[in-house]
């Protein structure tokens, strides 16, 4: 079977069904099912879920590994699926690498690695429809030979939802806008309690005492926090399993300025300020901008 059989691409329906071109009926999609499933379980547009998905290409793979990424992964293993329902890539030249803090990093290793971002809303409450349908996605488009294999996933974690703290309470966007709006950077902050039963101090900490004071006069419109969840046990076998379940929290830091402008004066001691807190430890702190789709914009500066 051809990839255009496959996907149907080149073949347009015309009456009865068959395909202009006068070839086979086209295949059943079950089209039934989709009007069936519209009608029940939750769809409001609340992020409850993320998929936070950082990646290093390897050595010399870099522009490859862009494309299919940007021409048929973004779409085909992402932004079609059911219940994801916002995307946005994000990139680290070597500079904003440079930038990266600790040294010695639980999640990256060197803490360098990682030069490209994704990041995804999934409609709160469909968390495990989502999960069925991109475990056997991608064991669909590995079969079919879509899946770039000369890369590393170093971070790679599907979130449930904790909070979303704003820098001006009800004005500006929302988090649910947080992937469209036009955001000049971004920043991931992960972020370690010392044991599981004090991850739900270091939260209430974030929420109601640190990022409110943080985001004051800062370049961040809001910062959204996370908690990691297990991979599937079915899961691709080039995906780690998930480090830090019980006791981790991922930060996004929404920037409308580029991190490079205000890293020192408002994000690199961001590290220090946790350990001070006495409820835990910074295991990443890294910047990031948003890539430019559909073009190549700063693959020659990742290295």
């Amino acid at each position: 079977m051809s990839e255009g059989e496959r996907t149907g691409e080149g073949r347009r329906a015309g009456a009865g069904g068959l395909p202009r071109d006068g070839g086979l009926p086209r295949e059943d999609t079950r089209s039934a099912t989709y009007a069936e499933l519209a009608a029940v379980g939750p769809y409001g547009v609340h992020p409850g879920h993320a998929l936070i998905t950082m990646v290093e290409p390897h050595p010399g793979h870099e522009y490859a590994y862009n494309r299919w990424y940007e021409d048929d992964h973004y779409y085909a293993g992402a932004m079609a699926m059911p219940w994801m329902f916002a995307g946005r890539r994000w990139v680290a030249t070597r500079d904003l690498q440079l930038l990266r803090t600790p040294e010695k990093s639980a999640v990256a290793q060197p803490v360098t690695a990682g030069c490209y971002l994704s990041t995804y809303w999934i409609t709160d409450g469909r968390y495990d429809d989502h999960m069925r349908w991109t475990v056997a996605i991608n064991k669909r488009l590995n079969r079919d030979a879509r899946v770039h294999q000369d890369r590393t996933h170093v971070f790679t974690a599907f979130q449930d939802h904790e909070a979303t703290v704003y820098r001006d309470g009800d004005t500006g966007p929302r988090d649910f806008h947080a992937l469209d709006h036009p955001y000049q950077g971004l920043v991931l902050e992960v972020v370690d309690a010392e044991d599981e039963t004090r991850r739900a101090e270091l939260l209430r900490w974030l929420v109601s005492e640190h990022l409110p004071g943080r985001l004051t006069g800062s370049p961040a419109a809001m910062v959204t926090v996370f908690r990691p969840t297990p991979l599937p046990t079915d899961r691709m076998t080039y995906v780690k399993q998930v480090e830090g379940v019980d006791t981790r929290l991922t930060l996004l830091w929404f920037l409308e300025a580029d991190p490079r402008e205000n890293w020192a004066e408002h994000f690199a001691d961001l590290g220090e300020a946790v350990t001070e807190g006495g409820l835990g430890r910074l295991e990443l702190l890294a910047p990031f901008v948003p890539t430019v789709p559909g073009t190549d914009r700063y693959v020659d500066r990742l290295r």
